[in-house]
């Protein structure tokens, strides 16, 4: 009975999750409209979210000398290099359209296991990666000529790639134990540091002390309403990064990687409903088809892939991949933004 709880509460953490993971896109595509830069906001949204996570940072300082390699990764692939990457594509695309297109990671992450590390690939695995790929060509509709902005779709790909970046990453130190044996890093405190480290990059890159601050004490516009700008930095912040990634992580550890990486998929569907309805985005019936594939193909890419012969494995973004042993690394974490 205890452990029916424990995976229910995990479950509906998963989902927690994943509507606010979702929603970040649809809370920073206003701002930028509004005039804020896309690197403005996203330096708003990782430096608000460090300062929040600071006491957790401290509480696990020694993180600092045992992971230094991991938290480097994780600040500089998995916030700076996805979130900067992500907020720049939806200036340009629907919210919706980027979310799908970085959802190729897992299918990504199979060829890297496959042509670099020379891995078996099960067919499971390969047919994820052609439905994934089939349904981004119907969401991108190749056969009117890319219609969407072809910069903005590369940036989205450059999310993704940024994913499988610090997957990797997370996967070629997996089968090295910490010094004296240590268990595997926290990836609460993973996640404050790469904030922190994510945070300091960014500064040096989007420049904050040239932001129109004025923006941020005006209104904005969501499909006609006004929206004070103030309010959706706080939803950016304490919802859709903040609450996100603690919500994941233990959602993680109540279920299994495997599992909340399912639930995960929900946050491209919920990202595409809250921006038809807050933004005005609507999508084509190929493209909601599209999506699906894109989705299923994910799933199947993430669920599939063979388990790596060695040790235990590091976090992974948004917390989905944190137990010791669990999957490869396209299996051991989900998508996130």
């Amino acid at each position: 009975m205890h452990a029916s709880q424990g995976r229910s509460a995990g479950l509906g953490l998963a989902l927690a999750s994943a509507f606010a993971f979702g929603g970040s896109g649809v809370a920073a595509k206003p701002l930028i409209e509004a005039g804020l830069d896309p690197l403005h906001v996203v330096w708003l949204r990782v430096a608000g979210a460090a300062l929040v996570m600071l006491p957790v940072a401290w509480r696990h300082r020694r993180l600092v000398r045992s992971r230094p390699v991991l938290l480097l990764g994780f600040g500089l692939l998995a916030v700076a290099g996805v979130q900067a990457c992500y907020f720049a594509a939806i200036s340009r695309i629907p919210v919706g359209v980027a979310l799908l297109v970085e959802y190729l990671a897992p299918a990504l992450v199979l060829g890297w296991v496959r042509f670099v590390q020379r891995r078996p690939v099960t067919r499971a695995a390969a047919l994820g990666v052609v439905l994934a790929v089939g349904g981004l060509a119907c969401v991108v509709e190749v056969w009117a000529g890319l219609s969407f902005d072809i910069v903005g779709l590369l940036l989205a790909l450059g999310a993704a790639c940024c994913q499988v970046g610090y997957f990797v990453l997370s996967d070629q130190g997996s089968g090295e134990p910490s010094p004296g044996g240590a268990e595997p890093p926290h990836p609460v405190g993973v996640i404050a540091y790469g904030l922190l480290i994510g945070a300091l990059v960014l500064t040096v890159v989007a420049r904050p002390w040239g932001m129109d601050w004025s923006v941020l004490g005006g209104g904005t516009a969501m499909e006609g309403t006004q929206v004070p700008a103030w309010l959706l930095l706080v939803w950016i912040v304490l919802l859709a990064t903040v609450v996100a990634y603690v919500t994941g992580v233990i959602s993680v550890r109540l279920l299994s990687p495997a599992v909340a990486g399912v639930v995960a998929c929900l946050e491209a569907v919920i990202a595409t409903v809250l921006a038809w309805v807050l933004l005005g985005e609507h999508l084509a019936a190929p493209q909601l088809i599209g999506g699906a594939l894109v989705l299923t193909g994910a799933f199947i890419a993430q669920s599939a892939t063979p388990r790596p012969p060695s040790g235990p494995v590091a976090s992974g973004p948004g917390g989905a991949g944190v137990a010791a042993g669990e999957g490869a690394p396209g299996e051991r974490a989900a998508v996130r933004r």
